[in-house]
């Protein structure tokens, strides 16, 4: 009763909301993170900690980590957010010219104005001239391109597409484990079947075949799996794929009849001296016409990753490839119930995919930029492995590619009793600890899915390099101290 009246119940509680929702887990952002705001804040009002910051290296937020913007990516998205500022002599004429080509495919010249749902068409004109460039003229169709809210938007649509059925008919996503938790959570809220497999850890991250079939085999029991996600260069784990592994992977697709899902969007950031980048759509048209006619795939790129690392404009592309056309029909309508994807986002990928190219008075400037970027990562890369290989009790795969470390740590039994004890996983425990003695913010490997007995957490590697040194130092003796403590 509140004043004599009965008290109404509230119509969305936590058994009557969606239970999906509950159901579903977004590891790189969860109670860890919360925590570390909570310190900064602490922090902030003067509260006495063991540290002086915290260090957030649980999320591939380059620019949040210190990293700066690409000159010609910024004044091009400038000049379309306020054209006025065309008749400034501070901006080189190429930046202008490709301003003013994506502001006259907008409705009313304006970047504030929807675009067509698929996304601007010149802007999809040139994602598929880049993807023809990438893949050495193997032909892109810009119908087949869809410019999307970061790779993540599109990888959401694509499963909501592919999701059908009840009981055991309904539809089974393989995915990597350890994987990125867009994809559990996403398989979560959805409600369709979760089937993991297993990198091969002791094989720097490899995709073994064998196990992708003896997982199939399994999940045919109780669902009917249809999609097969590969991330390349992967997240957490930072392996890149051989070709004859996506060679394998593509004939496995063809002969179980899966659905291809291929998460690019780390696909300028590989490190490894002896490792390459190979698009799925290169080696498929490659592997013949077997193969390139039949197989559905459905890749993925984004701004926020590579040497960009532009994540706040959301900007991203992916495309389908032998799709029946009327389920792409359906595809264009259920990206159409958003209106379209955030404008200058498109505009950040307009840039990226058609850079200065050599002669154009930006080239230097930006090839400068770029690579000063990509070679800093490598060499963050190449420290990070170091490091971790000279530390007891850690074990860390080379990070042949993308931005982040998955190294599997040793925990004693007695941690994993007092984990169990609290409620927690037992890298869940590691790294609280971590947080509250050192403010390094790192995310539990159990976020992203490991062999049972095993423990790992994931890290990136963003950090400037003697901030992050710092880092790798102070994580290496708490781990150390940890495990006395716990022996």
């Amino acid at each position: 009763m509140e004043n004599g009246t009965p008290k109404a119940e509230k119509i969305l509680t936590l058994e009557s909301m969606n239970q999906n929702v509950r159901k579903l887990e977004y590891a790189v952002r969860g109670p860890i993170v919360t925590r570390a705001m909570e310190l900064e804040k602490e922090l902030q009002q003067g509260v006495k900690k063991p540290f002086t910051e915290v260090i957030r290296a649980n999320i591939g937020d380059a620019h949040a980590m210190g990293q700066k913007p690409l000159t010609f990516l910024r004044q091009v998205t400038a000049l379309c957010l306020y054209p006025e500022m065309l008749n400034d002599n501070k901006f080189p004429e190429d930046s202008k010219q490709k301003a003013r080509r994506i502001l006259q495919a907008c409705s009313g010249q304006s970047s504030g104005a929807y675009s067509a749902s698929q996304g601007i068409e010149v802007i999809r004109q040139d994602v598929a001239k880049f993807i023809e460039r990438r893949d050495g003229g193997i032909p892109s169709n810009p119908d087949n391109i869809y410019l999307t809210t970061g790779a993540s938007d599109g990888i959401v649509t694509i499963i909501k597409l592919l999701i059908a059925g009840q009981g055991k008919s309904r539809t089974g996503i393989m995915i990597p484990i350890p994987q990125y938790p867009l994809y559990s959570a996403a398989i979560a809220e959805l409600d369709a079947v979760q089937v993991n497999y297993y990198l091969d850890e002791e094989n720097f991250w490899a995709l073994n075949i064998k196990e992708l079939r003896q997982s199939l085999h399994e999940a045919r029991k109780h669902c009917n799996p249809k999609v097969l996600c590969i991330i390349n260069p992967g997240n957490p784990t930072g392996q890149v794929q051989s070709r004859k592994c996506i060679e394998d992977v593509i004939r496995f697709a063809a002969e179980e009849n899966l659905f291809l899902m291929a998460d690019e969007v780390y696909q300028d950031n590989v490190y490894a001296k002896d490792c390459a980048f190979h698009s799925f759509k290169k080696v498929l048209f490659e592997m013949g016409p077997k193969y390139s006619s039949t197989v559905e795939l459905a890749s993925f790129h984004s701004v926020s990753k590579g040497f960009m690392g532009e994540c706040g404009f959301r900007g991203g592309y992916m495309e389908v490839i032998n799709m029946d056309p009327v389920v792409k029909q359906q595809l264009t309508k259920l990206v159409s119930v958003r209106l379209c994807s955030p404008v200058p986002g498109q505009a950040m990928m307009g840039v990226i995919v058609n850079p200065p190219q050599p002669g154009d008075p930006s080239y230097n400037q930006f090839n400068s930029e770029k690579l000063a970027v990509l070679n800093n990562l490598a060499e963050k890369a190449q420290m990070t492995e170091k490091i971790f290989g000279q530390s007891p009790g850690i074990y860390c795969n080379p990070v042949q590619g993308a931005m982040y470390s998955f190294p599997r740590i040793e925990i004693p039994p007695k941690a994993v009793q007092e984990a169990k004890a609290q409620g927690l996983t037992p890298d869940m425990l590691f790294c609280i600890k971590l947080l509250e003695e050192t403010g390094i913010c790192v995310v539990p490997g159990s976020g992203f899915g490991q062999r049972e007995g095993t423990y790992h957490f994931r890290m990136t590697i963003l950090p400037p390099t003697e901030k992050l040194k710092t880092l790798l130092q102070k994580l290496t003796q708490f781990h150390e101290k940890f495990v006395k403590e716990y022996s």
